[in-house]
This record gives structure tokens, C-alpha cells and sequence, in this order.
């Protein structure tokens, strides 16, 4: 039997809009013979972009033994395979576990990135994380539950650096998540609740830290929400005067543009 040498493609579809998936992944997805998908994530309206023949299968009733064995039944056959998963799969996509199975079967793969939730919503909401002089970080972390993270990884930890944050998978833990924040931005600090960014559903909902919880009962979001915190949150939302950066200021030199004497 001649080997498949058709890479396993992981590709990311972007937060939701069909349009937000990179034109690699789309082109993936257009000559594959079989797509395993993140049912219970990717929209349908994604899966737009496959060929008239590509076949389906959504990975939401599978566990890892069997995503495995349909990815090697098909590149057995010569097929060529896109494993799909929402946003960026980089980002909380469970690829590691995937490939490490496919090395084992010297079954070669290549990954596309994709748009994650947290830049779909910044755009949304007309905001930049990083802020001169204000901040210049941007954490992307979850809070630890059926799924633990690191002790030194902790919210408690992270949210004292008062950096921008988009906290993903934790909207089931919201209690949790304003008394930690509220410690460290302050109770009357605003925040976003960002819900199936770019969506049809999507909803952008700003709240002070006091009153996230309420938020989120008062709008029924339980999942598929980020928690997006900082100062950047607010300037966003109020356009207040900012420091402006160094890049296009008028009165500084760098390598491209010499400075206004």
C-alpha cells in the first residue's frame, strides 16, 4: 500500500464568523476528504467552507481513542484530514494529546492558527489591551476547576499584576471570579462580559466587578462568555485620554522616521 503522506491538518476556525477563519484554513477545509470538528464549539455556518464531497464528523460524543482511530482508518485510506477546532487551537484546544497519538502512528500533521475569542472581542468592543504606560500585558488564563491549573498559575496570582485579562472557561466559577478580581481592580473597576463573540448571538455586556454575577443570572449566560478585565476595559468604553505610545509620536526618532525638531 502506498503511504499517505497528506499531513493531518489542525486548523483553527476562528470565534464563530465564518469570514474570521484564515484563508489557509478555509482552503483546507475546501480539499479535505473528512472534517472531525469540535461539534459542541464550531458553529455550523464554518463548516460552509467544506467541498461539495467532504464528509463530517463531529467530535463532541468522542473521546481521544476514537478521534485517533478515525483520523488513522482515513489517512490509511489516503484521505486527506482536517481536525477543526474553534478559535485558535493553540488555546485550550486539546491538540498536544492528539499529536503526541499521531507520532506514535507516524501519521504527519501541521497546524493553522486561528482568530481566539479574546482579539474578536477586543475588536468588537473598539478596545486595545495594551495601553502606553497603563499596561502592557495581556493575560489569558481560565480559573481552576474540573480542569486544575498550576498553583502558580492561580487567578489570585495572576490578577494581582492587574494587567489586562480575558479570563476563558470560567463563567461557571463567576462567583469565584469577582471576589478574586474585585481584591484586585477594585468593586467599582468595570469589566466585559463577552458571550459567543462574533455570533449571531453575540453579546458584549459591560458591568462593574461588584456586580459580574448579577450580570451574568440577569442575562442567563452560564458558558461560552469571556470575563475581559483591566483598565483597558474602561478606556475602551469611555475613550478617556490616554498616554499616547512612542510609535507615532511626532517628537521621537526610531529606525523609520526621524523626529520633528
Amino acid at each position: 500500500m502506498k503511504k499517505n503522506k497528506n499531513k493531518v491538518v489542525f486548523a483553527g476556525a476562528g470565534p464563530g464568523d465564518p469570514d474570521l477563519i484564515t484563508i489557509k484554513s478555509r482552503n483546507a477545509l475546501k480539499t479535505a476528504d473528512l472534517i472531525i470538528y469540535a461539534g459542541s464549539l464550531v458553529p455550523e455556518a464554518v463548516l460552509s467552507w467544506k467541498g461539495r464531497d467532504t464528509e463530517t464528523k463531529s467530535s463532541a460524543d468522542m473521546d481521544l481513542d476514537q478521534i485517533i482511530d478515525t483520523i488513522k482508518t482515513y489517512h490509511d485510506k489516503g484521505k486527506k484530514i482536517v481536525r477543526l477546532h474553534t478559535g485558535d487551537p493553540s488555546l485550550y484546544g486539546a491538540i498536544f494529546e492528539q499529536m503526541r497519538e499521531l507520532e506514535k502512528l507516524n501519521i504527519p500533521y501541521e497546524v493553522i492558527p486561528g482568530v481566539t475569542a479574546a482579539f474578536a472581542a477586543s475588536a468588537k468592543m473598539n478596545m486595545e489591551y495594551t495601553l502606553p504606560e497603563v499596561t502592557q500585558t495581556l493575560i489569558l488564563t481560565r480559573i481552576s476547576g474540573r480542569t486544575p491549573v498550576p498553583e502558580s498559575e492561580n487567578l489570585e496570582k495572576l490578577a494581582s499584576h492587574k494587567a489586562s485579562m480575558a479570563i476563558y472557561l470560567s463563567i461557571g466559577h463567576v462567583q469565584k471570579v469577582q471576589k478574586i478580581l474585585e481584591k484586585h481592580y477594585g468593586k467599582e473597576s468595570l469589566c466585559a462580559i463577552a458571550y459567543k463573540v462574533s455570533h449571531p448571538e453575540e453579546k458584549i455586556i459591560y458591568t462593574k466587578l461588584n456586580r459580574l454575577v448579577k450580570t451574568c443570572e440577569d442575562n442567563e449566560i452560564t458558558k461560552h462568555a469571556l470575563i475581559i478585565a483591566g483598565k483597558a476595559v474602561e478606556a475602551g468604553f469611555k475613550k478617556n485620554d490616554i498616554l499616547k505610545s512612542k510609535l507615532y509620536d511626532s517628537t521621537f526618532s526610531h529606525g523609520y522616521r526621524d523626529a520633528e525638531k
